[in-house]
């Protein structure tokens, strides 16, 4: 069976560990700001350390997955089995746009482009959901960009705060060798 398709078992408990304070972060938090999109801080911000730390493909997508079970479980939040989805729909278009944005630009745009991609998942989940109560399309498109403009400040943010934890994580030798030498960060 070939090894690079599984993670270590370091990599699985850190990405365990992040999708868990997420959930517990999120439930904690309940902060009732009036504004649609501030959930996308610490979303982005996990699933992009997630990825730093980790360095593989698929890494956010596992963290995505793994914090809509946990809230699902832990019943947090409202939508039942459709939690699963909130948090999973952005971690796999984040994950997607990894694919093409691998090389491309410094780490920081890199995290910021890659959030304003999980955000416009997030932004386009709401929208349907918008459309499947009833709303016209125009509504639900006024919705859809706001959604974006006030989720994608919060996302920005969010993977603006990212390079400095992981540069800080690395200076303190607490990244594994195996991103040292791939050139991740």
């Amino acid at each position: 069976m070939n090894k690079r398709m599984h993670f270590s078992l370091q990599d699985a408990l850190f990405i365990g560990f992040c999708a868990t304070l997420l959930v517990a972060l999120k439930s904690m938090l309940r902060l009732k700001l009036g504004l649609s999109g501030h959930s996308m801080f610490l979303m982005t911000f996990f699933y992009l350390i997630c990825y730093g730390v980790v360095g593989r493909l698929g890494a956010i997508t596992a963290c995505g997955l793994l914090s809509g079970v946990v809230a699902m479980i832990l019943s947090i939040g409202k939508g039942g089995p459709l939690i699963l989805v909130k948090f999973a729909l952005p971690a796999l278009a984040m994950d997607l746009s990894l694919i093409v944005l691998l090389g491309l630009f410094t780490l920081r745009w890199r995290c910021i482009t890659v959030g304003l991609v999980g955000c416009l998942a997030w932004a386009v989940k709401g929208w349907v959901e918008d459309l499947l109560l009833g709303m016209t399309m125009q509504v639900a498109l006024v919705q859809f960009g706001l959604s974006m403009l006030k989720g994608g400040a919060f996302t920005v943010l969010a993977a603006s705060l990212v390079p400095p934890v992981l540069e800080r994580l690395r200076s303190h030798d607490l990244l594994g060798d195996n991103l040292k030498s791939k050139g991740k960060i």
